[in-house]
């Protein structure tokens, strides 16, 4: 590769920049919400290709240059979409993905009427789904014009980028599904000088025009459209105020009759709400009262799903996926929605027998009682030391409780007082104050809020410093804040994995089970797996794995197999010794053990020859040939690839051009092929999940 003086680390710097401020922008909330989802999604995969060549600080070649280049301002331009999209008039972009779209549905515009909406220089000059795959073509191109072969990439940041590429290519082009029941309820709300309530409110929740708030924020992004429009508005922004009028109307109405008395609400009762499809049980077709989730990610009633397994089935009845396991777990936040939905659109909620009561302070109360919440967080903010850690203590077994009062407590603005309680010199307190957060954080929407609050540094400071029981709920808490990607980030860069690592050794067994739980989940990123490698994460582990009767070795076992597909990781493990102990799982282990342990064998065979040298010499094809033939999918996948590239030495030797402890060229090419198709269909599987 022929290098320049100029390292570029500035374009690679701006590079990582416009990936993080599409990650970071807000979420969309209209109809172009999927188109919008998707490009984010590709963008943000390919994040690891800027940081590892920012990382590498290695000059890039004109050819290389040029691509980058094509690629920023590509970025650069799926930014500025992106911003209008969710910034923009949602009237406005179903109005004209409407009438660029649809010749059997629109009204008729004439040539004159329709030259004004394209006079708006700021707004959509064509219709959206072109934008899109206007943006997406570009970037193709641009990846198509960097040369990744001539990079200094690891093998898994090369496979990653050019399956990115693929979903790109296969994009370019590609129609999105038109919302047909979107269309008709335009159209008639459109034509109709009095449309049916029922097709307004389809509308307003497509759009997400439901509150006096969204109206306000609409009216304002309408009225901008207007001034941005270089001649007079015409008769078709008249359409558009038209429809604005109506399903402001229609949303004023239902605000109002959310907040009327029990007889008003008797008088328009017959006007039913339209039940979300995501709050009917997929069985049943019935309003869900006890959520509850399957393994295959799916949630259905308790009662239909549990007749279901009852019968003997093994699958999900939605999916027709195979059944991993057959616990059900709660869901919360979707328990927590029906009844802010049935509340707000009053509708009785079909409560659970002997539900909804709590005690606070040796009386009864409903879940939600904000007066004694409130009096809670009065003590947290201008209590004394000892009112403090009371309160704390409260408020973490009220969120312990259920989904309700989660909601409720993080609504009343709890969280900034018990993340400024993080630092509080009181032992006790510092505990009740990270685990009420733990608990809180259950509720998806709590842990962005608790994350805006600042608490990351914070709970990483209880991580390092606090009693063994708040280090325990901190690892906990981080575990369940990484759920969220972005998150994994911000906390891997705060220093957590270091401290992790120190609890995963010197823990009680229940810390050491939430520091291996949460070091999994953030080494999903690709940047965590090299800061846990450089803080000598793999001698304790190949410990744990070696200790038969620590009870840590299914925990060490699945993070040495996501260590292993990073090139750090693989080095690392290597100079451990590991073919003996990986052998004797793949050997007796249970099923899912000697699937890890053969993903990581497999790691450690496609790069380094010695690896393989170790397996014969361990005599492991009979136990690989007998995974291959009866273990799961993905460890028959690993063990066939091992044998493959024992099977390629044998042969490569008997003709003289290789000795057993080194590759050649065709052999290299080999292995490389079989981690292009593993990675690839480990991507897939995690997909899937």
């Amino acid at each position: 590769m022929v290098l320049t003086e100029d390292p570029n680390s500035e374009l690679m710097t701006r590079l990582v920049d416009s990936v993080k401020e599409i990650s970071t922008l807000p979420e969309c909330r209209n109809v172009s919400k999927k188109m919008h989802d998707n490009l984010v999604r590709r963008v943000k995969l390919l994040s690891p290709l800027f940081d590892e060549l920012k990382d590498n600080n290695e000059g890039l070649s004109e050819e290389e240059t040029k691509g980058f280049e094509l690629l920023r301002t590509a970025l650069d331009s799926a930014k500025e979409l992106l911003k209008l999209v969710v910034e923009g008039s949602k009237v406005y972009q179903i109005t004209m993905i409407q009438f660029l779209r649809l010749n059997d549905l629109r009204l008729v515009v004439s040539k004159s009427e329709s030259s004004h909406v394209w006079n708006a220089q700021t707004l959509h000059r064509d219709d959206i789904a072109d934008k899109f795959n206007r943006i997406t073509e570009k970037i193709e191109a641009a990846l198509s014009e960097i040369p990744y072969d001539k990079l200094n990439l690891s093998e898994e940041v090369q496979e990653q980028i050019e399956l990115v590429h693929a979903q790109f290519r296969r994009a370019k082009g590609r129609p999105e599904l038109q919302d047909h029941q979107l269309e008709v309820d335009l159209a008639i709300a459109q034509r109709e000088k009095e449309p049916d309530p029922a097709v307004l409110k389809r509308l307003s929740e497509k759009l997400h025009l439901q509150t006096i708030d969204d109206l306000k924020k609409e009216s304002l992004a309408f009225h901008e459209l207007v001034i941005a429009s270089c001649e007079d508005p015409g008769e078709w922004f008249e359409k558009m105020s038209s429809l604005f009028k109506k399903l402001k109307d229609y949303v004023q109405m239902a605000n109002a009759e959310a907040d009327c008395s029990g007889a008003e609400k008797a008088m328009i009762k017959h006007r039913s709400p339209v039940i979300p499809d995501d709050f009917l049980c997929p069985i049943s077709l019935e309003l869900m009262k006890d959520p509850v989730i399957v393994s295959t990610g799916q949630t259905y009633e308790r009662s239909c799903i549990q007749k279901w397994l009852d019968a003997g089935h093994k699958t999900c009845p939605k999916t027709q996926q195979t059944l991993l396991h057959t616990a059900l777990t709660p869901n919360y936040v979707l328990k927590s929605l029906i009844a802010l939905w049935c509340e707000s659109n009053g509708v009785e909620h079909p409560k659970q027998p002997g539900a909804c009561r709590s005690k606070i302070g040796g009386s009864s109360i409903t879940d939600c009682d904000q007066a004694a919440i409130a009096t809670l967080l009065d003590k947290l903010a201008n209590g004394d030391l000892e009112q403090q850690r009371s309160a704390a203590g409260e408020l973490r077994l009220l969120a312990k409780r259920n989904a309700d009062n989660r909601v409720c407590i993080a609504r009343a603005g709890a969280i900034p007082l018990l993340v400024e309680l993080l630092s509080s010199t009181d032992p006790r307190t510092q505990e009740h104050a990270v685990t009420a957060l733990l608990n809180l954080s259950i509720n998806d929407i709590n842990k962005g809020t608790i994350v805006n609050a600042g608490a990351i540094p914070d709970i990483v400071d209880v991580l390092k410093n606090g009693s063994m029981e708040a280090r325990e709920n901190a690892a906990a808490t981080l575990f369940s804040l990484s759920v969220i990607d972005e998150n994994k980030v911000a906390i891997g860069a705060a220093g957590a994995i270091p401290a992790l690592i120190k609890l995963l050794c010197d823990g009680t067994p229940r810390g050491k089970k939430d520091a291996a739980t949460a070091i999994f989940n953030l080494s999903i990123y690709q940047g965590n797996k090299a800061r846990a490698v450089k803080a000598g994460i793999v001698p304790p582990l190949m410990r744990m794995l070696k200790d038969a009767g620590g009870g840590m070795g299914d925990e060490a076992l699945a993070i040495l197999a996501i260590l292993a597909s990073h090139q750090e990781g693989k080095v690392a493990i290597g100079q451990a010794n590991p073919i003996p102990v990986l052998m004797e799982v793949i050997s007796t282990g249970s099923p899912r053990n000697r699937e890890n342990a053969a993903a990581i064998l497999w790691s450690l065979c496609t790069i380094d020859s010695q690896q393989l040298k170790l397996v014969r010499q361990f005599g492991a094809e009979v136990a690989l040939k007998e995974l291959s033939e009866s273990g799961t999918d993905r460890a028959k996948r690993k063990a066939g690839g091992i044998l493959e590239l024992l099977q390629r030495v044998d042969v490569t030797g008997i003709h003289g051009s290789v000795h057993i402890d080194g590759l050649g060229i065709q052999d290299r090419c080999l292995a490389h092929l079989l981690s292009s198709r593993e990675m690839e269909v480990d991507i897939e599987e995690r997909s899937a999940m």
